[in-house]
């Protein structure tokens, strides 16, 4: 996205940050999300890494960089939710849908409380943990713009076949 003709100029001007993502790289994003906190701005960070594999939309298991740097630098997360972008723009989409109009609801819920897992940001099982935890206040949240509940177990991009990040649509099947 960065380097597209406008679309990167935009992007870069409204201050996102690269993710190189599955990369030695990646470390770097990491390490300017901490100073843009530290600095005391505002971070969104999508905790899934990409786009949801759920074939209903649903939130997957999340990574851990969001719980890491909430314990990190002491800054507290909002769990946000959104219904509606999808059919504005479908996952992996170039054209947006206008006509007809649709509904896009986003939900912010309250602060959440990592004090359970303070000081074992190098513990993977507790950040896993505490990740899980993050991903049931999202999906909460999106329950209840939906009106409907999320399946009782989460799409893990781990155990699945599919890749991890990238447009998994496109990928042949074997």
């Amino acid at each position: 996205m960065f380097q597209i003709p406008i679309v990167g100029t935009v992007i870069k001007g409204a201050g996102q940050i690269p993710v190189d993502r599955e990369s030695p790289n990646a470390a770097k994003a990491y390490e300017h999300a901490i100073a843009v906190l530290k600095a005391g701005h505002l971070l969104g960070v999508f905790p899934e890494g990409t786009l949801t594999r759920d074939e209903n939309l649903w939130p997957m298991k999340g990574k851990t960089g969001v719980v890491r740097l909430s314990l990190m630098t002491g800054v507290p997360v909002y769990p946000c939710a959104s219904w509606g972008p999808e059919k504005v723009l479908p996952p992996y989409g170039k054209i947006p849908k206008l006509f007809p109009r649709s509904k896009v609801t986003i939900r912010v819920g309250e602060p959440i409380d990592f004090a359970k897992w303070k000081g074992k940001e190098s513990d993977p099982q507790a950040l896993d943990e505490a990740t899980d935890y993050l991903m049931d206040k999202i999906t909460e949240l999106l329950e209840g713009i939906r009106g409907e509940k999320a399946p009782a177990v989460r799409f893990d991009p781990k155990k699945s076949e599919l890749p991890r990040i990238g447009n998994f649509k496109k990928v042949k099947k074997r």
